[in-house]
């Protein structure tokens, strides 16, 4: 096809509308370099002789904006490149209704709006168009991690552990009570024994075995030499026992 004519179908298609029997999907793609992009347009209608042709949009529309022609699919001929294009980066191919346009090797000044187009009598029709950005980095794609600084580690020490339940089992309780008990029988032995003994030498003292002094045994052998019962006493009294 003669440049002339694709001037004049730039001129008519900046002006143009889409329209919704050349349905291209998706709306927006985005790639990333050196990758495929794989373009979709569907047709809604059958024609006997279809030609799809599929235009390119460097920039956003506008006065100056121009379309650059890639390729087209023909029924007879099958891909037919335009000029000034890479054939091995562009390849057009049809699955049923749907008409493919692939991409490869993609680069950032492959950016742009992509349209799918067919000419008809005597009007042009073709689809909304997909738009295309490539860049270096998917939002998915992993992107280089900056060294994270090591957290200061904390040392904490082990919390006292309390114990549960009674703090002495039945058995040193026992022992405990038993140990008790001992000491009160003992007690009580050693108090008994105090008091039989005391008893026993009071009885010992109260026979009438001599005359005492206020209850104190005497023998009989000092009254006939100490006559004077102040003296007497003044004299037994470090064995006089009081009660």
């Amino acid at each position: 096809m003669r440049p002339r004519l694709w001037l004049l179908l730039a001129a008519q298609l900046a002006v143009l509308r889409g329209s919704s029997v050349l349905q291209q999907t998706p709306a927006y793609i985005k790639v990333q370099t050196n990758k495929m992009a794989t373009l979709s347009c569907e047709a809604k209608i059958s024609l006997s002789n279809m030609r799809i042709y599929w235009l390119r949009q460097r920039q956003a529309p506008s006065s100056d904006s121009h379309h650059e022609f890639l390729a087209l699919w023909d029924s007879t001929k099958g891909t037919v490149h335009g000029e000034e294009v890479e054939q091995e980066k562009i390849a057009v191919f049809r699955d049923a209704s749907r008409f493919i346009l692939n991409l490869t090797s993609v680069k950032p000044e492959d950016s742009g709006i992509y349209f799918c187009m067919i000419i008809g009598s005597p009007e042009l029709t073709f689809g909304k168009g997909t738009q295309l950005s490539v860049v270096d980095f998917l939002p998915t794609t992993a992107q280089p991690t900056k060294k994270s600084t090591p957290k200061k580690r904390v040392c904490r020490l082990p919390r006292p552990v309390t114990q549960k339940g009674p703090l002495c089992s039945p058995i040193t309780l026992g022992l405990l009570v038993a140990g008790v008990l001992v000491l009160l029988v003992s007690l009580g032995v050693v108090i008994h024994l105090y008091c039989r003994r005391r008893r026993a030498r009071l009885r010992f003292i109260k026979q009438p075995q001599g005359e005492g002094i206020s209850g104190i045994l005497v023998p009989r052998c000092l009254h006939g030499n100490y006559s004077n019962t102040a003296t007497l006493q003044k004299l037994l009294s470090p064995w006089i026992l009081k009660t």
